[in-house]
């Protein structure tokens, strides 16, 4: 564990519980591994608008990602997935490995925080701790207060209706 992670957990106070697994790549990889896991599983997009403004949109790994309404949930425009190395640059995250926890990283705050109001709902949420080789169940609680020691505080947005999950 990153040692910056590792401080503000000691910080805050929060052990997780940890489940390892092999690497895993989509959602749909990570899924094999979740049996028996609680929490609302998470998905991760990295992306950023025309004016170069960056987002992590974290939702619930079953709903799908509509990337036309989301601009206008989460105040902004025009949204696309960010590169690969970008997302290292600013997050020093590997490709599936993203998760709210990437935000540790994020030391110049050039990373907007937007979060599906179905997770901050839930009990607890599942996400990687920049490793795609574990997932860790994360109490809101500790949520709530990981994001409040990182001074964080996310868009929180709802899909409408029409939207299916998939």
């Amino acid at each position: 564990m990153r040692d910056d992670l590792k401080a503000v957990l000691a910080q805050i106070g929060f052990e997780p519980h940890t489940l390892s697994h092999p690497p895993v790549h989509t959602v749909e990889d990570a899924h094999q591994y979740y049996a028996g896991l609680e929490g609302v599983h998470t998905k991760n997009a990295f992306l950023k608008d025309a004016k170069g403004k960056l987002f992590l949109v974290t939702v619930p790994a079953e709903q799908r990602l509509d990337m036309k309404a989301l601009p206008q949930l989460i105040g902004s425009k025009r949204l696309s997935f960010a590169s690969a190395e970008l997302m290292r640059s600013v997050l020093d995250t590997e490709p599936g490995s993203l998760g709210p926890l990437s935000l540790i990283a994020d030391k110049d705050k050039q990373v907007t925080f937007a979060i599906d109001s179905a997770l901050l709902a839930a009990d607890q949420i599942t996400c990687h701790p920049l490793d795609n080789t574990q997932t860790w169940v994360i109490p809101q609680k500790d949520l709530q207060n990981f994001l409040g020691a990182l001074h964080i505080e996310p868009v929180v947005f709802s899909w409408p209706e029409e939207t299916p999950a998939s």
